[in-house]
């Protein structure tokens, strides 16, 4: 894998490598219309789950609340429980080790910010705790896992733990050795861009950035109160709330890989056990932060029902609804949206997904909405690449100001943009039938 000209890892090699089919690569890659979809995943992996749900996927059960032990609810970016897990599997014997992001130690040298690593103590894994918005890959821990006996966990979002199930299932030695798949709700990819925007908004040189933090956790503030945070080479940090930073909605999809656009997966379905933030109060209000988990592995229901009784996690248990209602947005996002964009011819090959293309149904200001972020999400990658190139941050900034404007009234209704459109949607809507 090698980064491309605008911040995200692709594949790399010779010419007549691209050129040559494999029908052993089409039923590996987690977006390939030849894979396995995670429906027919599993349901090969749990087949006597306590619940089928159509949205969520196969599970034991699913819970809300946060890790009581020790400090792995301040020190992660929500509940603590991701890391908690993994520091639980390692602690009992029944992992080696735990594949997993963390910062890079050098990332001059290394030429990226964070990667995949495998921790085999909990004081590594702890060091890994903590949201990474950035582009990272498996192949070198992969390779770790068939060169090193032993069992292994791997963490990741849906589409990597999809893919690790794909890999297993053509590998008897990773079948054998990941014995369990940890997931990440993930609303989607950003390019590693995104740390550089953060530079140019916070005024520093994007070179001399030693470190990022995309959540600063503070129990004082809301948790869905973003501060962007960056260490510099000679010890200052600076930070910004991202409300303020131009390409801070996330929602609008600024840096987004052209592959979230068409994914249906947002709670990580084929994983054993996965984790995400509860957006919804009196949860987002809390700075502790506070996580939502679905258990489908019986294996892991039982150490999670254990800890409870021993007072060591705070969960309560909730039903498909409550999982569904906290990633309300990236359920439109990956269901009617996707419907919408499945709808429209692109070239090459044609996804297969769950979701069946459709456009009716959706009011004109829905689908609007949905076409300007793809478009948002298409057009940020060009327009910094040039503005990187001719060194002209204010080109990047200004178009990011007047899009984000544009997507908020469009979406929000905020500002004189979203009042001109609500006359305007008033005036259609009290036209005459045709």
């Amino acid at each position: 894998m090698a980064w491309d000209r605008y911040g995200q890892l692709k594949p790399t090699g010779p010419d007549a490598w691209y050129a040559r089919r494999s029908t052993t690569f089409a039923r590996l890659c987690p977006f390939s219309p030849d894979a396995r979809d995670e429906d027919r995943i599993a349901g090969e992996l749990y087949p006597d789950a306590r619940v089928v749900d159509a949205r969520i996927g196969r599970f034991e059960q699913a819970y809300v609340g946060a890790v009581a032990e020790a400090d792995f609810r301040a020190a992660g970016s929500s509940g603590g429980m991701v890391t908690w897990v993994a520091a639980e599997l390692l602690r009992r014997g029944l992992v080696d080790g735990v594949a997993h992001v963390a910062p890079a130690t050098d990332p001059d040298s290394e030429g990226r910010f964070f990667g995949y690593r495998i921790s085999r103590s909990d004081a590594d894994v702890r060091a890994g705790a903590k949201s990474r918005y950035y582009p990272i890959e498996l192949s070198q821990v992969l390779d770790e896992i068939r060169a090193v006996p032993g069992r292994y966990a791997v963490v990741g979002i849906p589409c990597f733990i999809k893919s690790v199930n794909l890999l297993r299932a053509e590998d008897p030695v990773l079948q054998d050795r990941i014995a369990y798949t940890l997931g990440l709700y993930c609303g989607h990819m950003k390019s590693a861009r995104f740390v550089e925007s953060f530079a140019w908004q916070l005024d520093v040189p994007r070179d001399e950035v030693k470190a990022v933090e995309y959540r600063m956790k503070n129990a004082d503030r809301p948790a869905n109160w973003y501060t962007a945070h960056l260490t510099l080479k000679d010890g200052r940090q600076v930070w910004q709330d991202w409300w303020h930073l131009v390409d801070g909605d996330w929602g609008a999809g600024y840096f987004q890989n052209s592959a979230c656009n068409f994914c249906d997966d947002v709670v990580a379905e084929t994983a054993d056990i996965s984790f995400g933030d509860a957006w919804v109060e009196p949860y987002s209000s809390d700075g502790r932060g506070t996580n939502v988990v679905v258990v489908r592995s019986a294996e892991l229901q039982a150490i999670v029902e254990e800890a409870l009784v021993a007072g060591r996690l705070e969960l309560k248990a909730v039903d498909a609804d409550f999982i569904v209602g906290t990633q309300a947005a990236g359920f439109r996002q990956r269901r009617e949206g996707l419907a919408w964009r499945l709808a429209h011819r692109r070239r090459g090959i044609q996804p297969r997904k769950r979701v069946a293309a459709a456009t009716t149904g959706l009011p004109r200001r829905r689908k609007l909405i949905y076409w300007m972020r793809a478009r948002i999400s298409a057009w940020s990658h060009r327009i910094f690449f040039l503005a990187r190139e001719i060194e002209r941050p204010s080109l990047y900034i200004g178009w990011g100001r007047a899009t984000l404007a544009l997507y908020q009234g469009l979406t929000y209704s905020r500002g004189r943009i979203g009042a001109a459109i609500d006359r305007i949607e008033r005036t259609f809507a009290s036209g005459p039938e045709r």
